[in-house]
C-alpha cells in the first residue's frame, strides 16, 4: 500500500536531513497517472519543506531541489530519484509496487486504503449529520434530492474513516402551514382517500385550502385556531397532526429505500417547541434579547452593537420562529448526543441563516458552536420528466429506471439478469448521483438525461458497467485465483498505471474528508474505470498461462474491490450483472 512507500521515502529524507520522518509525510504525494505516459510514483514538494521550516525559506528553490535530490541514493525500494521543477520524483521498484498494492486483496480487501496513516491527523469522534429534511404532509419534492445524497455521502465517508455517525432527518413538521392543512382537512379531507393515496390526498387538500384562503377570511381564522390548538397540545389537533406525520415518514422511507439511504433518527421542529421558549428565556437572561420597533424579539449581531444587523427570533405575538427552534435543536443535540461535530447539509440559500445560528450560539456561551458546520450546495436547473416540469422525486426515479431499462434492452452487451428492473433502478440512481457529484457542490448545474445515462463517458452508468464487467471476468475464472501470485507478471505499462492510480486512493479519501466534496472520489473512480477498460483490452486472462492469469486476476479483483468500496462511500449500490 501507499503507506509503505511513503514511509520508506520519509525515512530516507529523515536520515539525510536529520529530521523525524513524520514531518515529510504531508509533503509527499502520489503522482497522478497520465494515459500512455510513464510517470514517477511519488513527488516531494520543496516549497512544502520550506514552508514548514525544514529547508531555509530563502535561497533558490531549484538549487535546493537539485542539492537534495543528489544526496538521496537509490535502494531496494526506490529505483530512481530525480529532480523536477521544485519537486523531487521517486520511482518505486516495479515488482515491489505490484506486491505491496495487490497483497492486501488476498485478505482484507474491504479495508484497502482505510487504515492509512494519513488519517491519523483527522479528528475522529461522533459526527451528527443532518440532511434531507423535507416538509411533512407533502410528496417528496425533487429539490430535496441533493441534500439527501450529499448528506448520505458525508455520513458514509465519516463512517468509513472510523467515526461514530448519527444520521438525522430534521423534518419540517411545524408551523402555520399545518394550521391551514388541519383546517383544510376538516373541510375537504377524507379518511378514506387518506388511506388510499395519503400524500396525494394531503397535497390536493393543501392546494384547495390555499385557494379558499385567498378570498375567505374564515378559513384563515380556522387555520390560526387549529395551529393554536396544536401549540396548546389539544388532543384532536395533535392526533390529526401525528397521523399526517406518520403517513409522511412511511412514504418517505419507501423513497429513501429506493435511494439506498437510511436514518438513525427522524427528528423535527415539533420536538423543540417547548425548548424554543427556554432559549428565549436564556437570551433574555444574558441580555441578548432586544425589542425592535415592530415589537419583535431580536438579537443584535452588529459588531458595534448599534442594532444595524439584527436577527428576529420572536414574532410580536410571542410565538417562536424557525431560527429559535434551530437554536433549541442544536442545544438539545449537544446534550443528548455529545457530538464532536455537527454538519448541516442544505442549499446555499440558507448560508446566512446558519452563519447567524452559529453566531447566536457563541454569544449564548456555547463554544461547541465552533464545531458546527454548514455544507451548502447549488441548485439543479431543468430537472423535468418527459411529461414536463417535475415536482416529485419519485417521478425522477421512475423515469431514470424506465430510461435505463430501455437503454439496457437496446445494448448488445446486456447480460441475462434475475431482476432487470432492480438493476435498472440501481444504475439509474448511480447516474443521478455521479451527475450531481462531478463538480463542486456549490455550483448550480443543468440536469441532462441523455448525457447522464450514457454508457460511455464519465457517468454513473460507466462505473456500474465497469464493476459488472469485472465481476463477470472474476466469475468466469472462478477457481483460477490463488492465494499467492507472482508480482513480476503484472509489470506491463497498463498494469503499472492501475497500480500507480491505486496509490492515490488514501490521498483522495483524505482530501474528501478535508473539504467534504465528493468530486475527488468520483473523478478517481472514473479514471480507475478508464484504466480498467484499457487493461481489459490489453491484458487477457483467458488463454494466458496459469501464472499470468492468476497475477492478472489479482490485479482485476483488487481494482474491482476499490471501485465497489468507493462507489458505496458515494452512496451507490454496485451491480454484479448488467
Amino acid at each position: 500500500m501507499a503507506c509503505f512507500f511513503r514511509r520508506s521515502i520519509a525515512a530516507k529524507l529523515g536520515r539525510t536531513l536529520q529530521q523525524p520522518e513524520d514531518v515529510f509525510i504531508p509533503a509527499l504525494s502520489a503522482v497522478p497517472v497520465f494515459k500512455k505516459q510513464q510517470t514517477a510514483d511519488f513527488r516531494l514538494s520543496i516549497n512544502a519543506l520550506r514552508a514548514s521550516g525544514i529547508l531555509p525559506p530563502s535561497g533558490d528553490v531549484q538549487q535546493q531541489t537539485e542539492n537534495l535530490a543528489s544526496q538521496l541514493k537509490q535502494d531496494s525500494v526506490l529505483e530512481d530519484i530525480s529532480a523536477g521543477r521544485g519537486t523531487i520524483h521517486f520511482k518505486v521498484n516495479r515488482k515491489l509496487l505490484a506486491q505491496k498494492i495487490l497483497e492486501p486483496f488476498g485478505k482484507e480487501d474491504e479495508q484497502f486504503g482505510l487504515n492509512s496513516e494519513l488519517f491519523n491527523t483527522l479528528k475522529r469522534g461522533t459526527a451528527l449529520v443532518e440532511y434531507s429534511s423535507p416538509n411533512i404532509a407533502k410528496k417528496f419534492h425533487a429539490g430535496h434530492l441533493r441534500s439527501t445524497i450529499i448528506g448520505n455521502f458525508i455520513a458514509n465517508l465519516k463512517q468509513s474513516l472510523g467515526n461514530n455517525v448519527i444520521r438525522m432527518n430534521y423534518l419540517g413538521d411545524w408551523g402555520m402551514q399545518f394550521g391551514l392543512l388541519g383546517a383544510g382537512f376538516g373541510q375537504f379531507g377524507s379518511q378514506e382517500k387518506l388511506k388510499q393515496n395519503p400524500l396525494q390526498h394531503l397535497f390536493e387538500v393543501y392546494v384547495q385550502v390555499n385557494k379558499e384562503a385567498e378570498h375567505n377570511e374564515d378559513i384563515n381564522q380556522a387555520a390560526r385556531d387549529f395551529f393554536k390548538q396544536l401549540e396548546q397540545r389539544e388532543s384532536g389537533a395533535v392526533s390529526l397532526w401525528q397521523q399526517f406525520r406518520e403517513i409522511t415518514v412511511d412514504e418517505y422511507q419507501r423513497v429513501y429505500k429506493r435511494l439506498g439511504v437510511h436514518f438513525d433518527i427522524y427528528s423535527g421542529e415539533s420536538f423543540h417547541q417547548d425548548q424554543a421558549q427556554e432559549v428565549v428565556r436564556q437570551l433574555q437572561s444574558r441580555g441578548l434579547l432586544k425589542t425592535s420597533e415592530k415589537g419583535t424579539g431580536v438579537v443584535d449581531l452588529s459588531p458595534a452593537a448599534d442594532m444595524s444587523k439584527v436577527y428576529t427570533v420572536l414574532r410580536n405575538d410571542g410565538t417562536t420562529l424557525y431560527i429559535t427552534r434551530d437554536l433549541a435543536a442544536a442545544i438539545d443535540r449537544t446534550e443528548k448526543y455529545q457530538f464532536d461535530e455537527m454538519i448541516y447539509v442544505t442549499d446555499k440559500g440558507q448560508a446566512a441563516h446558519f452563519q447567524q445560528l452559529f453566531q447566536i450560539l457563541l454569544l449564548m456561551g456555547h463554544s461547541w458552536a465552533d464545531r458546527c458546520q454548514h455544507v451548502p450546495f447549488g441548485l439543479v436547473r431543468g430537472m423535468k420528466t418527459r411529461s414536463g416540469e417535475v415536482v416529485f422525486l419519485e417521478d425522477i426515479l421512475d423515469e431514470a429506471q424506465a430510461r435505463m431499462l430501455h437503454n439496457m434492452s437496446q445494448a448488445k452487451t446486456t447480460k441475462e439478469m434475475d431482476d432487470p428492473e432492480d438493476t435498472a433502478e440501481k444504475v439509474g440512481i448511480s447516474a443521478l448521483i455521479v451527475q450531481d457529484f462531478k463538480g463542486p457542490l456549490l455550483s448550480d448545474y443543468t440536469f441532462d438525461w441523455d448525457r447522464m445515462l450514457q454508457a460511455q463517458g464519465d457517468t454513473g452508468v460507466f462505473l456500474q458497467y465497469t464493476h459488472a464487467r469485472l465481476c463477470s471476468l472474476i466469475r468466469r475464472n472462478e477457481g483460477a485465483e490463488a492465494a499467492v501470485f507472482d508480482p513480476s507478471l503484472v509489470l506491463e505499462q497498463t498494469s503499472v498505471s492501475i497500480l500507480q492510480h491505486l496509490l492515490r486512493y488514501d490521498e483522495v479519501l483524505y482530501q474528501s474528508a478535508q473539504d467534504l466534496q465528493p468530486k475527488h472520489l468520483v473523478n478517481f473512480l472514473l479514471k480507475l474505470s478508464h484504466l480498467i477498460a484499457s487493461a481489459h483490452r490489453e491484458l487477457p486472462v483467458k488463454g494466458s498461462s496459469r501464472d499470468v492469469a492468476q497475477a492478472r486476476l489479482r490485479l482485476f479483483s483488487g481494482a474491482c474491490s476499490v471501485l465497489a468500496n468507493g462507489m458505496r462511500i458515494l452512496g451507490i449500490t454496485p451491480v454484479y450483472r448488467m
